[in-house]
């Protein structure tokens, strides 16, 4: 009896234990900051986010601009997270810079802070960075898109369509990785749109949605109607892009190349209105950045970087059913298996 009585003893000590880590959990809240809450790619990042806070008890609450760029209300979604005490924030800031006073704001408050997807600049500013690596996921489409052309890429006519006008550290990493891939020289690789290699048609800014894609593609067609490579920031305005195409009969004889590998884009490599895409993995992103404020909540550890890296390193892979010699990739059933998981 002594024995069937100390194990009970233990196991209520046990159970007890469990209840109170769950009723620390419940009291631990964090906040979701997207750029909006329509694109799809923010979408499977707040269904990560809510998995995860589920798993382990914890209250989290999504906040979104009105439209990509719209940067003051994220401000405001920050200041309202200081004032509710919450114990961290993921955000992907529309304005990476303009947006660190703010975020200085929490940290000073006792909050973490992790940029998802879009590093701050600086990139220290924030505590840490879960992200595909932005740059590698431009260059591998751009290497793509070379060797698809062959000996004619060095007869491009190349339109780039970014992301805005402000230039946030995505919009940067993967123009400027996409030009190095095709063999362009970047100049400042900081910034978009001062290079001076001839094959480049133009730069035009999509605000990362259908409509944007549309009018920045019927822009640049308009400035040379035989451009043959079309590069685009996310998938949303590659859809847009392949629409003005078809409205001037081009549809068939432009490579167009992204980055997402949401579900509906690896469809859209599927049916051929995109060549290749470089796919990111969102809800496994937003999922670790709740844990992580989850455990910094419980004993302040800070996340680690990917070694070698200033951020910690969520993956990347290319997409696409026309795969090239020495530019590693999966195919398009993989993606969809794959797709933002």
């Amino acid at each position: 009896m002594k024995h069937l009585f100390a194990g009970t003893a233990l196991a209520l000590i046990a159970a007890a234990g469990a209840a109170q880590a769950e009723s620390h959990m419940a009291d631990v809240s964090a906040c979701l900051i997207t750029k909006t809450d329509t694109n799809p790619f923010f979408v499977k990042m707040r269904e990560g986010a809510e998995q995860a806070a589920e798993e382990l008890g914890i209250t989290l609450n999504s906040y979104a601009g009105n439209v990509d760029g719209d940067h003051e209300t994220q401000v405001d979604a920050i200041e309202t997270c200081i004032a509710n005490g919450a114990s961290g924030i993921l955000i992907t800031a529309s304005d990476t810079s303009a947006i660190v006073s703010a975020v200085e704001q929490a940290r000073d408050a006792g909050l973490l802070v992790i940029a998802l997807d879009t590093p701050l600049d600086p990139i220290d500013a924030a505590d840490a960075t879960f992200a595909t690596d932005n740059f590698k996921a431009g260059e591998l489409i751009g290497q793509w898109a070379a060797a698809q052309l062959g000996d004619e890429a060095a007869n491009a006519k190349i339109a780039l369509l970014d992301l805005a006008v402000s230039q946030p550290s995505v919009d940067v990493l993967r123009d400027q990785g996409f030009l190095t891939g095709f063999g362009i020289d970047t100049k400042d690789v900081n910034v978009i749109g001062d290079e001076d290699d001839p094959r480049i048609v133009g730069n035009d800014v999509t605000a990362g949605n259908e409509e944007g894609g549309r009018t920045a593609m019927e822009n640049l067609l308009a400035k040379d109607p035989e451009i043959n490579v079309v590069y685009t920031i996310n998938e949303p305005a590659a859809a847009g892009a392949y629409e003005a195409l078809k409205s001037f009969g081009r549809e068939n004889d432009v490579l167009i190349v992204s980055v997402d590998g949401g579900c509906p884009g690896v469809a859209n490599v599927a049916d051929g209105i995109i060549g290749a895409t470089s796919q990111q993995y969102p809800l496994q992103m937003a999922k670790l950045g709740v844990e992580a404020i989850a455990q910094f909540a419980e004993d302040g550890t800070l996340p680690e970087n990917t070694e070698g890296k200033d951020f910690y390193d969520t993956g990347v892979k290319l997409v696409t059913d026309t795969p090239v010699d020495g530019v590693e990739s999966v195919s398009v059933e993989e993606g969809q298996d794959l797709c933002w998981g």
